[in-house]
């Protein structure tokens, strides 16, 4: 067995919430069992000859073989073995609860590579765009940045196979990019202002994947981290942040959780241990083969006494609902946002010999009160996530959490607090969707990637312009987004198919102006830029801050 995870809430489950497509497989070969089974008691009943009656002496272990075999042997059409078996063992965890999964080994390096916090590859981040890969940043002290590749560079070729067109995505991407380790990559590369291309030879190497994406002052007392998942490498990550703002005076702190699906439990219970005092209670987990077990803060931490806020919404989960509730239950700090998702299962992953793996449901976890934050699944998994998406569009409707006393049961913090259990981490501040700022156009260009292919491209053309901001207070004080560049971006999300809605633009125009701002702001300093400015129209992130600042 490997590392035991309570599992994040992955793109697979993501994609089960958006678009519910479950194998077919098993139940046509039960209905197929059935039939063989009537067909062979017809025969065996009308006749003393035991036609298609198959001998069996092995163990009921065997049945799943047992039906394989027969499909196999006796089905109207050529099956692939290899493919009906994993299938029968997806849809067979499936069945169990919504998070317990089957790996198959060509996924499961990638899937791993998530929470161990590296990769084997040349250490950009790309875009494809106009049937062409664009480097959108190259990581630091990376691969490819030591060889001279930047930000805006156009791959052309792969080892001289000429690598365009609109046959390329994301995958065919990574599969030529990645590799082992010192392995090279030849690439050719189209620069701006360069007639010929260029030619790279680079050496893959071990790439870090960072989970915290964002960490600074917000003003002279207060400091901000943005975490978006919890990998391996989490609370090293977070420590640092935290030690580095320490220094810069941070005596309050906003910790962002939303969107963060979760992963290893460990890494949650870790940056929990960091924020409350010794022998207070963080998590207690039970399960049928598992005993239970309490977990309990430990050594002096390093902000266990300033005020603190965790932000959450709807895919917070997982790993991100034991810390929050560890904070809300010990009356650490404000939880702020909406409902998390609600998942309380623990999986373990057990590598099978074929090189698979399964994650598998082991324990529940349980909040210091005595919360199961699990929502219920006894419907099956469709139900549990048509349920999920069903809560959202009622609070995105009502403006309001849709809490009712009915259906939620009672428990207290240590100073007597109500909070409630049944699905979710509630909120101690409630901040509903932003409607007024976000009219159908805007949804439109955002989720279409608009707004995101725009922003890189007006900066891609004014790279100059840019390069004269060398902080991102001097950025945000002397560089806005104005009328012209909406405009720009109008008329490019109109020759992209969406049509402007005056009323909808003006609507929207401040949110425009802050996304736009904070994408260019990603390009010239990273994540730390982007969160910078976004999180200055953002309403969770401004009430936070009135919150630290009342108490």
């Amino acid at each position: 067995m490997e590392n035991q995870t309570n599992d994040n809430l992955t793109e697979t489950d993501k994609e089960q919430f958006n678009n519910n497509k479950y194998v077919v497989l098993l139940p046509l070969i039960i209905s197929i069992s059935i039939i063989i089974g009537m067909t062979i008691s017809f025969f065996y009943f009308s006749s003393n000859n035991q036609v298609g009656v198959r001998e069996n002496n092995q163990d009921k272990k065997d049945k799943i073989n047992n039906i394989i075999d027969i499909i196999e042997e006796v089905y109207v059409d050529s099956v692939n073995r290899e493919e009906i078996t994993e299938n029968m063992i997806s849809d067979m965890l499936q069945k169990l609860d919504p998070h317990s999964t089957y790996i198959p080994k060509k996924d499961l390096t990638f899937i791993n590579e998530d929470l161990t916090g590296e990769f084997e590859g040349i250490g950009v981040q790309f875009s494809i765009k106009k049937d062409t890969i664009v480097v959108i940043q190259t990581i630091p002290l990376g691969p490819s940045e030591k060889v001279g590749i930047r930000s805006g560079d156009r791959i052309i070729k792969v080892n001289d196979t000429l690598f365009v067109g609109k046959d390329i995505d994301n995958a065919k991407v990574l599969n030529k990019l990645r590799g082992e380790k010192n392995t090279k990559v030849k690439l050719s590369i189209k620069r701006k202002g360069v007639k010929d291309l260029l030619i790279f030879n680079v050496t893959r190497a071990k790439i870090p994947t960072y989970s915290v994406d964002a960490y600074y002052m917000i003003n002279k007392t207060t400091g901000y981290i943005k975490i978006n998942k919890f990998a391996a490498q989490t609370y090293a990550e977070y420590s640092k942040a935290v030690l580095k703002l320490n220094k810069e005076g941070m005596k309050k702190l906003i910790i962002d959780l939303r969107a963060n699906g979760g992963g290893y439990l460990e890494a949650a219970i870790n940056i929990a241990d960091d924020m409350l005092p010794e022998k207070d209670l963080i998590v207690y987990t039970k399960g049928k083969s598992k005993p239970e077990s309490y977990v309990y803060a430990t050594k002096k931490g390093n902000f266990e006494k300033g005020k603190l806020v965790i932000l959450i919404d709807e895919w917070s989960a997982s790993a991100s609902e034991i810390v929050a509730g560890a904070i809300q239950d010990n009356d650490r700090g404000t939880i702020i946002g909406r409902r998390s998702f609600g998942k309380g299962l623990v999986q373990e992953q057990i590598g099978m010999p074929d090189g698979s793996a399964i994650r598998l449901t082991v324990a529940r976890y349980y909040t210091p009160s005595g919360r199961s934050i699990q929502k219920p699944y006894d419907e099956g998994t469709e139900k549990y996530f048509e349920d999920f998406y069903s809560n959202i569009m009622n609070e995105y409707a009502a403006l309001k959490d849709t809490i009712t006393s009915k259906d939620t049961a009672k428990y207290y913090t240590k100073k007597g607090k109500i909070v409630f259990g049944g699905g979710g981490i509630y909120p101690d501040i409630y901040i509903p969707f932003d409607t007024t700022k976000r009219a159908n156009y805007y949804v439109k260009i955002e989720r279409s990637g608009i707004v995101f292919d725009f922003s890189f491209d007006y900066f891609d053309k004014n790279r100059k312009y840019f390069s004269q901001f060398k902080t991102i207070k001097d950025f945000d004080r002397n560089y806005n987004i104005d009328s012209k560049v909406v405009e720009l971006l109008v008329d490019y999300a109109k020759q992209n198919g969406v049509e402007a809605n005056s009323k909808e633009v003006a609507l929207s125009e401040l949110k425009i102006k802050n996304i736009l701002k904070a994408l260019i702001a990603r390009n010239i300093f990273g994540e730390n830029g982007f969160y910078y400015i976004y999180n200055q129209n953002d309403n969770s992130f401004i009430k936070a801050i009135e919150t630290l600042e009342k108490e």
